[in-house]
């Protein structure tokens, strides 16, 4: 049996003796567990062995196995002991934040979870939290943006105004602007601010990263009551905003399985085909990002509508082929030298 199976039964042996007043029989742990009473009593021995405070007593004709009292009042929080393990392991969904302060934050805070749980408690989790690993990419290294991501922070809760400079990607320049900060939205690797551009007159989305300096004025603002950040981002294929398209896609048979076990924007309707193809249709803001997203998705989707996606799918690829052509002519020219 693999160690990851064994320790995650034995994970849930714990819970349902916390869960259970009285406590289990291994009869009533093996038919919950699907497996034998034997196998139950050899968990219960390993975590014996743990350091686990297991015991067992008779009550009326059962032999019930329980946790100790202490280990259910040593944690000084209104939270069970699961609900402080599901934290513990949530910590390597952090990493990705590592170097900035919430990272360091939140550190500290799973550091006093980590000192209200037992020691082999502490020790079984360790083990447990080997077999579940989380992976992020591609990342950015925000420990060289700590201190903007700091101030912007500090602005939204102040509701205070800032002045920043700001690089712009696709002009390949910067300009000053003065931003009211309504959020800070974390998505897809990428930390953005989200607020109220005065020099454009309109909410617009800033990648903290690309803030180059960073002035806090003493300008309070106020967040319109009728700013909903769920339907700002709503119509949004990603970070992009823009009018309002209608987009219909076509994936073949080998891509709509990937396809319809997503939910790749609020509001996407699905049409299943008989060949087992499928329609992708719905409502984004503008047509920059979805574009991009078909492209990855190469000759197994096809954009229907609109024609405006279909034209720069279209000289999109084009332009790919006319690299792809000349650089096949530059190889044929060395090779014949």
């Amino acid at each position: 049996m693999a160690r990851g199976d064994q320790l995650a039964r034995q994970w849930q042996i714990i819970q349902m003796m916390l869960s259970s007043r009285m406590g289990k029989s291994a009869t009533d742990l093996a038919r919950e567990l699907e497996c034998t009473p034997r196998t139950i009593y050899r968990d219960l021995e390993a975590l014996q062995e743990a350091g686990f405070p297991i015991y067992t007593e008779r009550i009326k004709s059962k032999h019930l196995w329980s946790l100790l009292d202490t280990v259910r009042h040593q944690i000084p929080l209104p939270v069970t002991f699961t609900e402080l393990a599901a934290l513990y392991f949530g910590f390597n969904l952090l990493n990705v934040f590592k170097d900035t302060f919430f990272y360091d934050s939140l550190k500290s805070l799973f550091q006093k979870i980590k000192n209200t749980l037992p020691p082999e408690s502490i020790t079984y989790l360790e083990n447990v939290e080997q077999t579940l690993q989380f992976g992020f990419k591609p990342y950015k290294e925000y420990g060289k943006f700590k201190e903007i991501i700091r101030q912007v922070n500090e602005a939204a809760i102040n509701k205070k105004s800032i002045e920043i400079v700001y690089y712009t990607m696709s002009r390949k320049s910067e300009s000053r602007r003065k931003v009211d900060p309504y959020r800070i939205w974390f998505f897809n690797g990428t930390f953005y601010l989200i607020g109220h551009c005065h020099f454009r007159g309109d909410i617009r989305i800033f990648a903290l990263d690309r803030i180059k300096l960073l002035h806090q004025t003493q300008n309070s603002f106020e967040i319109p009551d009728d700013f909903d950040l769920k339907e700002f981002l709503k119509p949004s294929f990603g970070v992009f905003q823009g009018k309002a398209v209608n987009v219909k896609i076509r994936f073949s048979p080998d891509a709509a399985g990937y396809i319809k076990e997503k939910i790749w924007l609020e509001g996407q309707i699905i049409h299943e085909q008989a060949d087992g193809s499928l329609v992708f249709e719905a409502e984004v803001a503008g047509t920059e990002e979805i574009k991009f997203w078909v492209m990855n998705w190469g000759s197994k989707a096809e954009v229907l509508e609109p024609e405006s996606l279909k034209d720069e799918i279209r000289e999109e690829a084009e332009a790919m082929l006319k690299i792809y052509k000349a650089g096949v002519k530059e190889k044929a020219k060395i090779y014949s030298a």
